[in-house]
C-alpha cells in the first residue's frame, strides 16, 4: 500500500522528510461506505516514525473539496512540545491561518529531546472526526527499557478509533459512534463481518505495545484475554514500570506496555470497550492477538477477569520525577483554577466564558505587539503566563458528558492530583499531556514550567466539547515569544489567502445545526 511516504535520510544533519496529502474519498473501514477525509489515500493516515533528535520536515498539501467537512485544514502533532517553534503548533487561529483548498505548507520543527507514542490530527474544528488523523512515533536508540523487549514496530501500533456514519456536524450531542476502528478495521451491529485487525506474535517474545486513542469522543477499556501489561509510558513520557491487567485510556491520549507472548499458542480476543456500550457480540469493538501456529479463526470467548485495573495515580515519572514547584499545597508562582459549566443551551464555559476562534491568531496578535492579556483576543479565554514560573491549573469535575480529557500544547505536566484520588503527589506523580478532569468531587491539579513562549491551547480532547467552547489559551511569555520566534513568509501568506469572516459565519452555522438536535446523554 502506497502511503507517499519519504524515508528519513542521512546526512550531516537527519530529517525526517514527508509529504502529506489532505483530501476527501470514500471509505468503507467497517463495512459502511461514507465520504470521509483521507490523508495519502487512507484513514487513519499513514505511521510517520522519527528517530530521537531528528528535525521533521513535513509538506501538507490541502485538495480538500467537500464544503461539509470544511474545504481548511491544519495539522496539529500532538505531543510536541514546538519548543521555540510555536508557529508549527498546528492550532488554526492560535498559532496559525488554516491552509487553504489547493495550498501546501511546509511543517517544520525538532522536536527537542522528545522521543515516544505521538499521533497528528487535523486540529480544525471537527475534521479529525472525519478520518484525517495517523500515528507518529519517535524512536529512542537509548531508551531505558530495550532490554525488556524484542520487537517495536509499525506492527506494535493499537490506534483506537470512534467512527461514525454520518457528518460530524449532523450527529446531535450524546449520539453514539456506530463502530469502535481498531488499527483501522471494525464492526457494526447488523454489518458484514469484516476480517478484523490482527496483532501477530511468536511464542516467548516481548513486544512493546504502543496503545494510542484517537478517538473523538469516547474513553475505552483495553484488555487482552489472558495477559498482563507492565505500562512504561504514558503520552510519550517514560514511566515507572507498573503492572496492570487493564487500561483506561482518554482521547488524546497514549501509553506503552511491554506485552510478553507467555500463553499456549491460540488466538485471544483484544477488546478496547467504549464508554458508551456494553457489547463485544460479533467481533464488535475488538480485534485478535493471534501467537504464530494458531488457527485463522476468530477466538473462543475466555471468562477473563480483570482485577488490576490502571490508575494513573500509580504511575509514576521514570526522569526527573518531581513536580515543578515547592512540594506543598500553593507551592507555585502562579495558580489558577479553571471552573467550567454546560450552560445548558449550546456552549461549555470556563470561567465566565466559552472559547471562540478569534478572527485573528493568537501568535499573529502577539508579534503585531499586542502583549497583555486585555489586548488579546478571544477575550476572556486567554491567560497570560509570565516567564520561568511553576503554574498550577486544577480542573474540577463533575460536568455533563464527562470525564473530559483536558490536552495541554506546548508542554508535559505532572498530575499532582489525579482524577478518583484526593491525594497530591509532588515528589514522583505521573507527567504527561493529557489527562481525565473526572467526576463530580474530582479536582485534577497539574503543573509545569513556563519555558516555552508562545499562545497554548488546553482543551477538553472530547472534539465536539472542545467546538463548544471548552477550551483556554496559556499565551506565554509574550514578550519572549514575540523577540525569539522567527516566522517564515510562508506562514504569514497563509493569513493572506483566508477569509476570517466567512470562516466564522460557517462555523457558527455548522454550530447551530448541531444544536438543533435534541440533547442527549450518554
Amino acid at each position: 500500500m502506497s502511503i507517499w511516504f519519504l524515508a528519513a535520510l542521512v546526512s550531516s544533519c537527519a530529517a525526517l522528510n514527508a509529504e502529506l496529502i489532505i483530501s476527501n474519498a470514500i471509505v468503507a473501514p467497517d463495512g459502511f461506505s461514507m465520504n470521509a477525509i483521507v490523508v495519502n489515500g487512507q484513514t487513519p493516515g499513514p505511521v510517520l516514525t522519527a528517530q530521537k533528535g531528528e528535525r521533521f520536515q513535513v509538506n501538507v498539501t490541502n485538495l480538500l473539496v467537500d464544503e461539509s467537512m470544511n474545504k481548511s485544514t491544519t495539522v496539529h502533532w500532538h505531543g510536541i512540545n514546538q519548543h521555540e517553534s510555536a508557529e508549527m503548533d498546528g492550532s488554526p487561529m492560535v498559532t496559525q491561518c488554516p491552509i487553504t483548498s489547493g495550498r501546501s505548507f511546509l511543517y517544520e520543527f525538532t522536536p527537542e529531546d522528545q522521543s515516544g507514542s505521538f499521533w497528528y490530527h487535523s486540529h480544525f474544528q471537527l475534521q479529525y472526526c472525519e478520518g484525517m488523523r495517523g500515528a507518529l512515533i519517535i524512536y529512542d536508540p537509548e531508551d531505558p527499557y530495550l532490554g525488556m523487549y524484542d520487537v517495536d514496530d509499525e506492527s506494535t501500533i493499537i490506534t483506537l478509533i470512534d467512527w461514525y456514519h454520518v457528518n460530524a456536524y449532523n450527529l446531535a450531542l450524546g449520539d453514539t459512534p456506530a463502530s469502535t476502528l481498531i488499527n483501522g478495521v471494525g464492526r457494526y451491529p447488523g454489518g458484514p463481518a469484516l476480517p478484523l485487525s490482527v496483532i501477530h506474535v511468536v511464542p516467548g517474545k516481548r513486544y512493546r505495545i504502543r496503545l494510542m486513542n484517537m478517538a473523538c469522543r469516547p474513553n475505552y477499556v483495553f484488555t487482552i484475554d489472558n495477559h498482563v501489561f507492565t505500562v512504561i509510558e504514558a503520552d510519550s513520557e517514560y514511566t515507572t514500570p507498573l503492572e496492570v491487567d487493564s487500561i483506561q485510556i482518554m482521547a488524546g491520549q497514549r501509553y506503552s506496555f511491554i506485552l510478553v507472548a507467555d500463553q499456549p499458542i491460540d488466538s485471544y480476543w483484544i477488546h478496547a470497550m467504549p464508554n458508551y456500550d456494553t457489547s463485544f457480540a460479533g467481533g464488535l469493538n475488538s480485534a485478535i492477538l493471534k501467537y504464530d501456529g494458531a488457527p485463522a479463526i476468530d477466538p473462543i470467548p475466555r471468562n477473563w477477569t480483570m482485577t488490576n485495573p490502571l490508575s494513573e495515580e500509580n504511575l509514576h515519572a521514570l526522569v526527573n520525577p518531581s513536580a515543578p514547584g515547592v512540594a506543598e499545597s500553593g507551592g507555585a508562582d502562579v495558580s489558577i483554577n479553571l471552573d467550567a459549566v454546560w450552560d445548558g443551551r449550546m456552549s461549555y464555559i470556563i470561567n465566565g466564558y466559552s472559547y471562540t476562534s478569534p478572527p485573528t491568531p493568537v501568535l499573529l496578535q502577539i508579534l503585531n505587539g499586542n502583549l497583555d492579556v486585555s489586548e488579546l483576543q478571544p477575550y476572556g479565554s486567554v491567560y497570560t503566563l509570565p516567564a520561568n514560573k511553576t503554574i498550577e491549573v486544577s480542573i474540577p469535575g463533575g460536568q455533563p458528558e464527562g470525564p473530559h480529557p483536558f490536552h495541554l500544547h506546548g508542554h508535559p505536566f505532572s498530575v499532582v492530583r489525579s482524577a478518583g484520588s484526593d491525594v497530591y503527589n509532588y515528589v514522583n506523580p505521573v507527567r504527561r499531556d493529557t489527562t481525565s478532569n473526572g467526576r463530580s468531587g474530582d479536582n485534577v491539579t497539574i503543573r509545569f514550567r513556563t519555558d516555552n513562549p508562545g499562545p497554548w491551547f488546553l482543551h477538553c480532547h472530547i472534539d465536539f466539547h472542545m467546538e463548544e467552547g471548552m477550551a483556554v489559551i496559556f499565551a506565554e511569555d509574550t514578550s519572549g515569544a514575540a523577540s525569539t520566534l522567527n516566522v517564515t513568509s510562508t506562514w504569514k501568506q497563509l493569513c493572506s489567502t483566508n477569509d476570517p469572516s466567512s470562516l466564522t459565519e460557517r462555523t457558527v452555522e455548522q454550530h447551530r445545526r448541531r444544536h438543533m438536535k435534541h440533547r442527549i446523554g450518554h
